[in-house]
């Protein structure tokens, strides 16, 4: 029987919900899925990037309900504690919990600028100068890390981090975002992990659109 229940929104467009989500198969722990559908008010603005919803994900285990990204990162490091969900030396930890801090909190221009969108291909996408900026520094972030820790995810093995970054992975194939050698092929490991894909099949098969995010930019 699953020991947990996570509720999460679309798979196409809630990149908080592909974070939750992957978190928990990363870290092993069976779970099911429970969706707020598109057209529930809450999930809706979450989706919109107009409320900062608390419904999506949330992680229910054992009692406990965890609905804030890092906090079910860091609880599920706690429970899992053999999926290595975050490096093991401390000085590498800390700049880990740097970096998904800092995806948590920012990169406002780049979210509104190119929502996840996993069915549309936007080639040719004209990225303007606030967004821009946000992507040079997630960049910057990636390749350091990859010079640091050698890849081949942000901190070696798969980590907390990855599943942080990994929606911007999927904005910048959407967006047709131009990388350089090294982030182009993180992207492309990033796209082929057996849960992206998975995810990612879900996404298409999924009935519902929000107009609102159809738009061209």
């Amino acid at each position: 029987m699953p020991e947990a229940v996570l509720t999460i929104s679309s798979k196409n467009y809630s990149s908080w919900s592909l974070r939750g989500w992957l978190l928990c198969r990363m870290a092993g722990l069976e779970f099911v899925e429970d969706v707020v559908p598109v057209d529930d008010p809450a999930g809706r603005a979450e989706l919109l990037l107009l409320s900062p919803s608390i419904l999506v994900p949330c992680l229910t285990h054992n009692g406990v309900r965890i609905w804030d990204t890092l906090a079910i990162a860091e609880y599920l490091n706690e429970v899992k504690p053999r999926a290595g969900l975050l490096p093991k030396d401390r000085a590498t930890r800390a700049r880990c919990r740097s970096i998904c801090g800092e995806m948590h909190s920012g990169f406002s221009n780049l979210r509104s600028a190119l929502p996840m969108n996993l069915k549309a291909r936007r080639v040719g996408f004209k990225v303007w100068s606030g967004a821009q900026a946000d992507i040079d520094r997630i960049t910057t972030i990636w390749r350091e890390s990859f010079a640091t820790y050698r890849g081949p995810y942000l901190f070696g093995p798969l980590s907390i981090a990855d599943a942080m970054y990994a929606p911007v992975v999927t904005r910048f194939v959407t967006y047709d975002v131009r990388l350089d050698d090294v982030c182009s092929q993180y992207c492309d490991r990033i796209m082929a992990l057996p849960e992206m894909i998975e995810w990612c099949d879900a996404a298409m098969r999924e009935p519902d659109e929000l107009e609102e995010l159809e738009m061209e930019f």
